[in-house]
C-alpha cells in the first residue's frame, strides 16, 4: 500500500469504535452496571441476614448492660447477687459473697490461683462468667473443708509445710482435691499434671507433691 492510498483512507473514530463494540454483545459500561448492581444485592442480602441473626428470638433472654439478680449455688447453699453481666465468677465470689480464699493474682487463667470448682470440675474462676456458672454447683476452699474438719488435701498442706505465702495455696489446694476426688491412688506424675497449671514462685512444688501423695494414703486407711 503506497502512503497517497494510506492518507487517503478515512481514520476510525471512537463513536464507530463504540458502536461496533455495543453491536458485538457487552460493553465495558454494561458490564460493570452488572457488576455493581449485583454486588449491591449480595451486600443488601448479607445485612439482611445479619440483622435477622441480630435479633433475639422468643426464648432467648437478653441480660444486661447493667446490673442482674442472678442465684448462684455455693458451696451447697443458695447465694443471690445482684451483679453486671461481665462479672466473673472470681469477682462475684470475692466481692457479693466475701468468700476471698478464691484468690485473683494473674486474672488471666495464667496462674490457676483462683481455681474452684463447677460440678467437681476445677475451672479457673477469672475467666468463667458468673452468669455461667450459675446453673452448676459451684465449690469454693471454704467449702471444702466439713465444718471444723479439714479435707484430707488441706490438713497435709499444714503438715507438709506445702504453702509459703499463700496467694497459690488455694488453687493448689482445690486442684489436688479434685485429683483425689477422681483417683484415690495417684502416682507422683499423676500429681504433677494435675498441678502442672498452678504456679507457685515460691517454688513449693515438692511440698505439694508430698502433701497430695500423703492425703490420698491418708484416705486410702
Amino acid at each position: 500500500m503506497s502512503r497517497q492510498e494510506d492518507e487517503s483512507s478515512p481514520p476510525t473514530s471512537k463513536s464507530s469504535t463504540n458502536a461496533q463494540r455495543e453491536g458485538a454483545g457487552v460493553t465495558r459500561r454494561k458490564f460493570l452496571k452488572s457488576a455493581g448492581a449485583g454486588a449491591a444485592g449480595i451486600t443488601a442480602a448479607s445485612l439482611l441476614d445479619l440483622s435477622a441473626l441480630a435479633q433475639p428470638s422468643d426464648s432467648s433472654k437478653v441480660l444486661g448492660p447493667g446490673a442482674v439478680p442472678i442465684t448462684l449455688n455455693v458451696n451447697g447453699s443458695p447465694r443471690q447477687v445482684n451483679i453486671e453481666p461481665r462479672t466473673t465468677l472470681a469477682e462475684a465470689l470475692r466481692t457479693d459473697l466475701g468468700l476471698t480464699g478464691t484468690k485473683i493474682v494473674c486474672d488471666r487463667g495464667s496462674c490457676s490461683a483462683c481455681t474452684v470448682w463447677l460440678d467437681k470440675t476445677p475451672v479457673c474462676s477469672c475467666l468463667t462468667l458468673a452468669v455461667d456458672a450459675a446453673p452448676h454447683k459451684i465449690t469454693t476452699i471454704e467449702g471444702l473443708a466439713s465444718g471444723e474438719r479439714l479435707h484430707p488435701v488441706q490438713a497435709a498442706f499444714i503438715e507438709h509445710d506445702a504453702l509459703q505465702c499463700g496467694f497459690c495455696t488455694p488453687g493448689m489446694i482445690m486442684s489436688c482435691a479434685a485429683l483425689l476426688a477422681r483417683n484415690p491412688n495417684p502416682t507422683l506424675e499423676d500429681v504433677k499434671t494435675a498441678t502442672s497449671g498452678n504456679l507457685c514462685r515460691c517454688g513449693t512444688y515438692p511440698k505439694v507433691f508430698d502433701a497430695t501423695l500423703a492425703a490420698a494414703k491418708a484416705q486410702r486407711t
